[in-house]
């Protein structure tokens, strides 16, 4: 899958994986030293993480069923937990600092490939 920033047309992310089933989504990025192959990861649904047993710090954007972003936490740190975010449906976990800083909270983002 593909993430592109819509206000800019760039792209964030050109090989996300998607999880979507109940085990998937528990385990996220646990246990990934790093990300071989792919830049991120779309958990959905999704409305808070925990970054526990995850071993480097990421760019999190919560985003609603329209995937405008209603929530950015960059540096997300290991072993931190979010808040809950009750607007958001999904979130798309990136390694800190790929998250471009243009794009803010209230940005939609296109998903394509789901």
């Amino acid at each position: 899958m593909e993430v592109i920033h819509k206000k800019t047309g760039k792209k964030i992310a050109s090989e996300v994986r998607y999880a979507g089933t109940f085990l998937s989504r528990l385990r996220g990025l646990m246990f990934t030293p790093k990300l071989n192959g792919f830049d991120g990861l779309i958990i959905e649904p999704c409305n808070s993480i925990h970054n526990c047993f995850v071993y480097f710090s990421l760019d999190v954007v919560f985003m609603d069923q329209n995937n405008t972003a209603v929530k950015i936490i960059r540096n997300f740190k290991p072993w931190r937990f979010s808040w809950i975010y009750p607007k958001a449906k999904k979130v798309l976990e990136l390694p800190s600092g790929k998250l471009p800083q243009e794009v803010i909270e209230g940005d939609e983002l296109e998903v394509i490939g789901v």
